[in-house]
Parts: C-alpha cells; structure tokens; sequence
C-alpha cells in the first residue's frame, strides 16, 4: 500500500503532464502564426481569426481535421506511426517529444516535490520554458506574453509563499534584465552586429524573479557554456556556419530549470 501511495501522485502527474504537453504543442505551433498574422494585419480583429482555439486541431499538410481519437497525446502518434491517416504525411517528432517531455519533467518534480504549492509552481515554471526554449528553437522568437507572464507570475508566487523572497526575487528581475541588456549594447558596439535579443533579455529577467538575484550568475555561466560547446560542435561538424544565429533561450531555459530544480526541488 506504501508503494502504490508513493506511486499515484506521480502516476497522476505524468497523465497531467501528457495532457499539458499536448496543449502546449498547439501553443509553440500558434503562438508565434498569431503574432506574425497580428503584426502583418495591425488589428486585434484579424489577428483573432486564428487563435489557441479556432480553429480546430487539422493536418498541416493537408488541411484535414482531426477527430478526437487522433489528438490524443503521444498514443495517437503511436498508433498512425507518425504520419497522417488522410495524406500520410509525416508527423513532426517535436510533438510526441513535447509530450514526453512535459510528461517526465511533471512526474519527476511530484515524485520529489513534497509541498503542494511548490509542485503546482515548479508545474508552471517548467511548462512555460519548455514552450519558451522549442518556441525560440523553431522561430528564434520569445514572445512577450510568455516571457512577461512567467516573470509576474513568479514575483506573484515568491509573495506568496515560494521558496524565494521578494528582497531578492525583484532585484533578480532588474538584475537580469539589465545584465544582458549591457552585455547586449557591448557586443553591439564592439563589433557592430547584434549577438543577443530582447527576448533573452525578458526571459533573463523572468528567471531572475523566480531564483532570485544571487542564482542568475550560475544560470549565465551554464547557459553560455552549454551554448559554446553545441555551438562548437554544430559548427565543427559543418551543420552551423559563422553567420548562422544559435538561439540562446533554450540555454536559458534550461540552465534555470536545472538550477530551480536543484535549489528548491531536491
């Protein structure tokens, strides 16, 4: 009985995760569609034609859309063998991989996360840089509502009760903002071309108000790092050249998952 007690929770978050995952594959895929179409048309009216909602879940390729059975996470991949039952186009890996992922990373965190709060705000925060770091991989895009709303979300959930106080979590925020944005402007002076975006600044600053001012130099040290290393392989391997651009959000994303994770959740 101790097992199976030391089991559901888990159980159950890897069920959530799958479902969420699945969610959050419409949300890379929208997402950065309803920005360029909001951008392209300059009205709020237009650009809600296409949304999170509407319309409804279709083959990219062919346009069909898709009834219940084959939306469901991970299993429908499975079962079509990744490709589509009406054009047998092949189905992108990023969505069973999204799912897995999100399904691993919420099973792992209820499996060691002992106080509800801190499981429901690690859920989040794990979530919204998940999305954040396949979003900039795919477009080189870390949009605004992602970016700033994981940033108040986090000062909103370090003031109630997070592992972080709000001493240290609001000074995080400017500290991270700013730490990028000079890093930013020296490089650009220095050479003249643009090494960074304001994205990574936004989701720098977000970082900051959940780990706190004092974590951001280990994140910065990690994701750089992590950046130069595939980035030396990419490029020795002949699959980036020089003027290729290297997204730096998902090394972000990752690095303060990774330092979240150990800090707060171990």
């Amino acid at each position: 009985m101790r097992l199976f007690d030391l089991l559901m929770l888990p159980g159950l978050a890897l069920v959530l995760g799958l479902l969420l995952g699945s969610f959050l594959n419409v949300v890379i895929h929208r997402l950065p569609r309803m920005l360029r179409r909001e951008m392209r048309t300059q009205t709020v009216c237009a650009a809600r034609r296409y949304n999170l909602a509407w319309p409804r879940s279709h083959c990219p390729s062919c346009r069909t859309p898709l009834p219940c059975w084959q939306n469901l996470p991970l299993l429908s991949f499975v079962w079509l063998r990744g490709r589509c039952a009406f054009c047998r186009a092949a189905i992108a890996w990023r969505y069973p991989l999204v799912e897995l992922l999100t399904a691993a990373c919420f099973a792992l965190l209820a499996w060691t996360v002992q106080s509800p709060w801190l499981l429901c705000g690690s859920w989040f925060f794990s979530a919204c840089l998940l999305a954040l770091a396949v979003i900039d991989l795919e477009c080189g895009l870390l949009p605004d509502v992602l970016t700033l709303g994981l940033l108040w979300v986090g000062l909103l959930f370090n003031l109630y009760g997070g592992p972080v106080p709000l001493d240290a979590a609001l000074p995080g925020v400017l500290a991270g903002y700013l730490s990028l944005w000079l890093l930013y402007w020296g490089f650009y002076w220095l050479s003249g071309r643009e090494g960074l975006g304001y994205g990574d600044f936004k989701l720098l600053a977000a970082l900051g108000a959940w780990l706190g001012w004092s974590a951001l130099p280990l994140v910065l040290l990690l994701s750089s790092l992590t950046g130069l290393l595939l980035g030396g392989i990419l490029l020795l391997s002949g699959r980036m050249s020089r003027a290729d651009p290297l997204p730096f959000g998902p090394f972000l994303a990752c690095s303060g998952w990774l330092v979240w994770f150990v800090d707060f959740c171990l």
